[in-house]
């Protein structure tokens, strides 16, 4: 009995041993894939002279299974609209002691009103699982015209250079009520 349990023993151990060295060589296909969305919050006026804001921020998240290499992004507002961005960014050419380690660039046109092009400074490699944040953004606009668009934002990479949309872009439509008296 104690040799069929010792050959037992011996059997699976060599099978542990061949399962682990098989599970070595298996190689995981490289998967490149990140997510972008947009977390809001609104305040909305229905007075024509207030304005109203959305607060937002712009996150990427990495969940493949390999680093993603110089995200950026664009975020892009409608042609004509009546809706102002504003956030936390410097310029290339801003000195160097007010561009943070977690500070954003734009890269475009400062005069372009319409697209945001934004890199982070000092992070040009996203890891697996990590998310990368542009927060506290604000678009503002008043009410005292009817408004329609949609804000959109495309991520880029080096290993994806025809971008990924943004999971839901921010949608704004407002009509002025005339009053009634």
């Amino acid at each position: 009995m104690e040799v069929k349990v010792r050959q037992l023993k011996e059997q699976i151990q060599f099978y542990t041993q061949e399962m682990k060295r098989l599970i070595e060589m298996l190689q995981m296909p490289e998967h490149i894939q990140l997510i972008s969305y947009f977390t809001t919050s609104f305040n909305i006026s229905y007075i024509a002279e207030q304005e109203s804001l959305c607060l937002g921020s712009y996150h990427i998240q990495n969940i493949g299974n390999r680093p993603i290499m110089n995200p950026h992004f664009c975020l892009k507002l409608p042609p004509n609209s009546p809706f102002t961005f504003s956030g936390r960014y410097v310029y290339q050419h801003f000195a160097p002691n007010l561009k943070g380690q977690s500070s954003w660039e734009r890269t475009n046109d400062a005069a372009n009103n319409e697209e945001y092009w934004l890199k982070p400074i000092g992070k040009p490699i996203l890891a697996v699982g990590e998310t990368l944040t542009f927060s506290q953004f604000q678009i503002k606009w008043l009410h005292d015209l009817p408004y329609s668009g949609s804000i959109t934002g495309v991520t880029y990479c080096d290993e994806l250079p025809e971008g990924v949309a943004v999971l839901n872009p921010i949608n704004l439509n407002g009509v002025k009520e005339e009053s009634h008296a």
